[in-house]
């Protein structure tokens, strides 16, 4: 059974698929990690045994009788705490939330379910998703699998914690400008940002609406294209028979995500750019000044909505928020209503120029972020560092966000640091193709 614990979801289905798995057995497997992981408590905020046992049970009949609903059923998993899940509490990591209960699960928890996954529980998170960080002092901060004293990114930081610590096959989050992809990276895991608008956000704590978007955290590429069907109720893309990477084309992006790039993230970049190249693929070097702009407009758009969704209840008991998170929503107040429409008309224009520029290339790479996780307890006494830390983490992520792109990060071998392979609007299933190879050539 210890072997269950490192195994990709993939691996854990085809067992299941072959009879060698007892989804039961696999399910109590995970619960009982997370029982006596000392740190289940950053990174679990709610463990649901009864409904993980009952759906395992379930998935049990299903695979004895040969009626499966997907290559994934039966396979535990965790929920970042955003996603509404009936009858149990769903407070998106703040205080102002203490207590909140759906009725009924989130849309695409629902279908997850009917597709067989097991939820094995919620995870922890930064507050109200507001952070590409993972720092919360009002609910848990989760650890870094790979440093003890620094954050492990967020916003979906317990979603990463609980597969790189082996308390669940994969986890389900949420990316606004890097949250599914920042953990992951820092974390080592493969994390995919599907276009805004591709799987539903009913039932979905919102923080910017028009970004928010739902993806997998996981140990490889497979398991991610896997996650994806089963998050759409849909049938996985074929990944049988992906070719190399000959003949392919690569644009490493300088514009933003190439400056000022840090010694461990940009020599794991080049390297695993190297890498690539020495698998077959073409790389060049590409501008986009009007990126530099994109990011210049977009000062309302985070803030404002999120500020405008959350106004009220922010407002109505301020002081139960950590005070950084905090100053950031309240940013919001301060841009107009024609700022966020003039801003929101100029980065559809930049979308439509950006999607033509690109249109030439199999994905636009970048490091996955251009720092590594920062210090938590430095990020507590010091705000200028906070600042700089929390705008640099998600700096490099949030242009697949602007540019309303699909996006993927994968490891690249040294410690939290990722490669990001940007694909175009609604090309997840193009780019995990792509993913594939590149993961292939990364190994």
């Amino acid at each position: 059974m210890d072997s269950w614990t490192n195994m990709s979801a993939a691996d854990l289905g085809r067992g299941i698929g072959r009879g060698e798995i007892d989804p039961v057995a696999l399910t109590r497997h995970f619960l009982d990690r997370i029982a006596a992981h000392p740190d289940r408590d950053r990174i679990y905020s709610v463990v649901t045994a009864e409904r993980a046992l009952a759906e395992a049970q379930a998935a049990a009949v299903r695979a004895q009788a040969g009626a499966r609903l997907s290559p994934l059923d039966g396979v535990p998993i965790s929920w970042k705490d955003l996603f509404d899940s009936a009858g149990t509490a769903t407070e998106a990591g703040s205080a102002l939330l203490a207590g909140r209960v759906p009725d009924a699960d989130a849309e695409v928890l629902r279908t997850a379910t009917a597709m067989g996954l097991v939820c094995l529980g919620k995870t922890h998170m930064s507050e109200l998703a507001f952070s590409g960080l993972g720092l919360n002092p009002v609910t848990a901060t989760s650890p870094n699998v790979n440093d003890p004293e620094a954050v492990p990114g967020g916003s979906s930081s317990g979603a990463a914690a609980s597969v790189a610590f082996g308390l669940a096959a994969a986890a389900i989050g949420s990316d606004t400008g890097g949250s599914v992809r920042i953990p992951s990276a820092w974390n080592d895991l493969v994390g995919l940002k599907t276009t805004a608008g591709r799987i539903s956000l009913q039932g979905v704590v919102p923080l910017a609406a028009r970004f928010d978007t739902v993806g997998p955290l996981c140990r490889t590429v497979e398991d991610a294209a896997l996650l994806l069907a089963a998050l759409e109720g849909q049938n996985a893309i074929d990944l049988n028979g992906v070719e190399d990477l000959e003949g392919r084309r690569f644009a490493v992006l300088k514009t933003v995500a190439g400056e000022d790039v840090r010694d461990a993230p940009r020599a794991a970049f080049q390297s695993a750019v190297e890498r690539l190249q020495n698998a077959g693929a073409s790389v060049e070097t590409f501008e986009f000044p009007a990126l530099s702009e994109a990011y210049a407009v977009a000062g309302p758009l985070f803030p404002g909505e999120a500020y405008g969704t959350w106004r009220d209840v922010i407002e109505a008991a301020p002081d139960k928020m950590f005070p950084r998170i905090l100053d950031r929503f309240r940013a919001g107040m301060d841009f107009s209503a024609p700022d966020f429409v003039a801003a929101w008309l100029k980065i559809d224009a930049i979308r439509a120029d950006w999607a033509r520029a690109t249109a030439g290339f199999d994905a636009v790479l970048c490091a996955t972020s251009p720092i590594l996780p920062p210090n938590v307890e430095r990020l507590l006494s010091d705000d200028d560092y906070y600042v700089t830390e929390n705008l640099m983490a998600l700096r490099n992520t949030r242009v697949g966000n602007l540019m309303g792109t699909s996006a993927i990060t994968l490891p690249t071998g040294v410690p939290s640091c990722g490669i990001q392979l940007i694909g175009p609007a609604m090309g997840e299933e193009a780019l995990l193709r792509l993913a594939i190879a590149a993961e292939q050539a990364l190994s």
